[in-house]
């Protein structure tokens, strides 16, 4: 193995005799937040060249569900009826992405989310002006806005509910649709896209970052860049070592990424004195089907429940993984599961039925009177359309009947754009990474600016800390890219 692919220690710029590329704004990985910083800085004037390690672009962006978390009044969302402001944004957010979430980033995000929603539309992302209206990862339909748990406990108190999921139109997940069109754009711009470029070490000198050094096809290449390197490689989810340093948790389960969240662009301005910020934080896709969860109850090994079942479903997988180790049951009955069209079930099937909640808490394995116990006083309040325990909306509630179901989320499922069932209960990604301003500039541990060097997308501690939304990655990305891409210009 050469030298450079094991180091992540910077070089001094004057070991460089002479550089291969030359540029204004030189920007590391080509997913969302990559596109969006060099088509912004392109727009500033800058000479920008785009970087990817891969044969072309697309990153975990394009495997996504295609979300995009946006509001304060968009126009898909006055399409839809509904009314909303930057404040409402505000205040749902910085509840919903945990203790710890970065307010200032939020109140950017959400005070300029109008117009970068308009700025994605001018790209040419498409979005249809209709609601999915119902509990579920990604809708069947192309449906355009969709609710992330607004509506939902204890939010809905919080904050006034809007439906912000906007979601890219698509036949099946939107994210390759995202991609396609900033893909696009930036053929049509003047950034130049080097591919199969994989990049090794940052290049500095005296204090500031002025380039890099990478390896394509077996060579050693360098870049300089006069204004600003910007960094998009993307999370660690890929990089079990680093996983088991920060994020014990997350270890073993399934990935949400393209193989390539290795984390070696938050290592590389680590070297370079980045601070980072939280590590341990990560999203977890559980395993299961929201339609059913919400038309029944979620509960943990002893049949207790621990969350309302309506609230957004990636909130419930953090809850599952980190307080019960993903060992949860979904339990409903046969008219519940029945309500749920098959093609939004993903191929999931009851585990386990019985006649009587005893029967089923016998087969699950759980302590006699436990799950009794815990269906007979949802039953009780639900007949009344009120839940004190959890508060879930009076929506889905009624009592549970004969013959009833059991469903082990570890099990996986199936989504039709996969084509094969998941595995572990659970796909996860990191939320922690790099510390960075609103413009992208990038920290050291005196929480001074590293002169030269800008990051943006899971790479960097963006608006999360321990909660997640979907579409914030994806809106992150982009929102925060095109600020890094500017700034750097």
């Amino acid at each position: 193995m050469h030298a450079t692919t094991r180091s992540v220690r910077p070089l001094a710029a004057s070991e460089v005799d002479e550089f291969t590329h030359e540029t204004d704004v030189l920007v590391i990985g080509f997913g969302c937040a990559g596109a969006a910083a060099a088509l912004e800085a392109d727009t500033a004037g800058a000479r920008t060249i785009l970087l990817e390690r891969q044969s072309g672009g697309g990153g975990s962006a394009a495997l996504s569900g295609g979300e995009i978390y946006l509001g304060g009044g968009t126009g898909i969302q006055q399409a839809c009826g509904f009314t909303d402001t930057p404040a409402e944004m505000e205040k749902f957010l910085l509840a919903a992405l945990g203790p710890d979430a970065d307010a200032d980033k939020v109140r950017h995000y959400c005070h300029g989310s109008v117009e970068h929603y308009e700025w994605l539309v001018a790209q040419g992302v498409p979005f249809t002006p209709s609601l999915w209206d119902s509990p579920t990862w990604v809708p069947p339909t192309d449906d355009g806005l969709m609710w992330m748990g607004e509506n939902a406990y204890p939010f809905c108190d919080l904050a006034t509910p809007a439906p912000r999921g906007h979601r890219v139109t698509s036949d099946g997940f939107g994210g390759k649709v995202l991609m396609a069109v900033l893909s696009d754009a930036i053929a049509a711009s003047g950034v130049a896209v080097h591919t199969d470029t994989a990049v090794q070490r940052l290049m500095v000198e005296g204090d500031r970052v002025v380039g890099v050094s990478a390896r394509h096809f077996g060579e050693t290449v360098t870049y300089r860049a006069r204004r600003g390197v910007v960094i998009t490689t993307g999370g660690f989810a890929d990089n079990t070592a680093m996983l088991a340093q920060h994020a014990p948790q997350l270890v073993s389960l399934g990935v949400n990424s393209d193989g390539g969240d290795d984390g070696r662009g938050i290592r590389m301005a680590q070297a370079a004195g980045a601070a980072i910020r939280h590590m341990s934080a990560g999203q977890v896709g559980i395993s299961l089907i929201p339609g059913m969860m919400v038309r029944g109850m979620i509960v943990n090994e002893l049949g207790q429940r621990f969350i309302n079942e309506d609230v957004y479903p990636g909130l419930v997988g953090q809850a599952a993984l980190f307080k019960h180790g993903l060992r949860v049951w979904v339990i409903l009955d046969e008219k519940g599961y029945e309500e749920v069209p098959e093609n939004e079930r993903w191929g999931v099937v009851p585990h386990f039925v019985a006649e009587s909640v005893s029967e089923l808490e016998r087969e699950v394995g759980m302590p006699d009177g436990a799950l009794q116990n815990t269906v007979a006083e949802y039953n009780r309040y639900a007949g009344e359309g009120i839940d004190p325990y959890f508060h879930k909306s009076a929506r889905w509630l009624r009592p549970l009947q004969a013959p009833f179901a059991a469903i082990d989320v570890r099990k996986g499922i199936a989504p039709p754009e996969y084509g094969a069932a998941g595995g572990g209960g659970a796909e996860v990604f990191t939320l922690g990474g790099l510390c960075t301003t609103v413009d992208g500039a990038v920290l050291d541990l005196d929480g001074e600016a590293i002169p030269g060097l800008f990051a943006a997308g899971r790479a960097t501690s963006g608006l999360h800390s321990w909660g997640y939304i979907s579409g914030t990655s994806l809106g992150d990305g982009t929102f925060f890219g095109r600020r890094a891409g500017a700034a750097a210009s």
